[in-house]
């Protein structure tokens, strides 16, 4: 009767026993084969149309500085317009902005010394005619033998001066504009724009005044001038390359060289002034616009360099995916030393010669992660 209840207790353990087994091996199954199954990673063929790998390579580091900066003229090639004659101002033919050509018409001024130079002429061309009469009949009388050599002379001298007295006038007249109605027409010396105007309608004027009617000048090539703080004072150096952008055209580059470092500290606002002289052949950089400048210093030292668009930025560290087949792209921590435009520089993560994938990158990385 004992041995039947120890059998029939052990038997009862026994089946609970091989349950906990059964019940263990049907939850491994589960777990090996169930809907929770984490797939392998594979990209599909619509990434795969627009994948761009880059390769991993070792370039000389280069030192970005980023400095604030504003578009001008370029003072060499404008010019100050004032007026040669007092007068008042009848009629002003061009506006702020307009391109001019040379020797077109900016203004009229009517003016009393403009009348003045007329009526000069007139009474030079009255003279020549008068001395060359009278050259005319003296040499008549001399050759008559009524005439000295004396007179003749005299007579000479005198057309001589009124030949001189009228070119003279018509080179003053010719100078100031040439018009014999007593008007003086202020032209343009040079192709440009307008960009400056202080001429208005009926302005009296006088050619001592301080302020130019007109400031023409040739954007083709405009003046940037960048200011450099303390900090970066040294670093900063004639010949450095230059890349310009402005909020005006995003994404676009304007490439130049420090032209002159002035070295002298504005008193204002205590920077130093960079200039940089840039071609506008399309005249699209216009004066006073704001801009943003990078002077880039190559520096001897080598460094593991990386397209910017392979960059992946999450929890507070960059990271890449380093392709090695279309089912095998690993994800590597890097550290960033700095970047310039489209290229990144790294001092650890990634080694020369790894394949590393630019485009999309982070949509892959979501991916690999879920």
């Amino acid at each position: 009767m004992r041995i039947k209840r120890t059998l029939r207790n052990f038997s009862g353990a026994a089946f609970v026993a091989a349950g906990a087994l059964y019940f263990q091996s049907c939850h491994n199954t589960n777990a090996a084969t169930g809907p929770n199954e984490k797939k392998h990673f594979v990209l599909p063929d619509s990434l795969i149309k627009t994948l761009v790998i880059d390769p991993v390579k070792m370039e000389g580091l280069i030192n970005a500085i980023t400095l604030t900066g504003q578009v001008d003229v370029n003072q060499d090639r404008q010019v100050n317009i004032f007026s040669l004659v007092s007068g008042n101002i009848q009629d002003i033919k061009v506006q702020l902005g307009d391109y001019v050509m040379k020797g077109q018409g900016l203004a009229v001024v009517k003016s009393s010394e403009m009348a003045g130079y007329t009526n000069n002429l007139v009474i030079a061309r009255t003279n020549l005619v008068t001395a060359k009469k009278q050259l005319d009949a003296t040499q008549s009388l001399y050759k008559s033998g009524l005439a000295s050599v004396l007179d003749l002379t005299s007579a000479q001298a005198g057309y001589d001066q009124a030949t001189a007295q009228l070119e003279m006038v018509k080179r003053v007249l010719t100078i100031n504009g040439n018009d014999t109605s007593g008007n003086y027409i202020i032209k343009s010396p040079i192709n440009g724009f307008v960009v400056q105007k202080f001429a208005t309608n009926a302005q009296s004027i006088r050619p001592d005044n301080s302020n130019p009617l007109f400031t023409i000048s040739d954007l083709k090539d405009v003046w940037v001038w960048a200011n450099v703080y303390e900090s970066n004072v040294g670093k900063i150096h004639k010949g450095d390359d230059v890349d310009v952008s402005t909020i005006s055209y995003p994404g676009r580059i304007f490439k130049g060289k420090v032209d002159k470092v002035l070295n002298v500290l504005d008193s204002t606002n205590k920077v130093m002034k960079a200039l940089i002289i840039l071609p506008n052949p399309g005249y699209d950089l216009k004066p006073q616009m704001f801009a943003n400048v990078t002077v880039i210093n190559q520096v001897k030292q080598q460094a593991i360099c990386i397209p910017s668009s392979a960059l992946i930025f999450d929890h507070s560290q960059y990271f890449v995916l380093v392709y090695h087949s279309n089912s095998d792209i690993g994800i590597s921590p890097v550290e960033v030393i700095g970047s310039i435009g489209n290229k990144t520089y790294l001092s650890s993560g990634v080694k020369a010669g790894d394949s590393i994938i630019s485009s999309q990158p982070l949509l892959i990385y979501e991916q690999l992660n879920n």
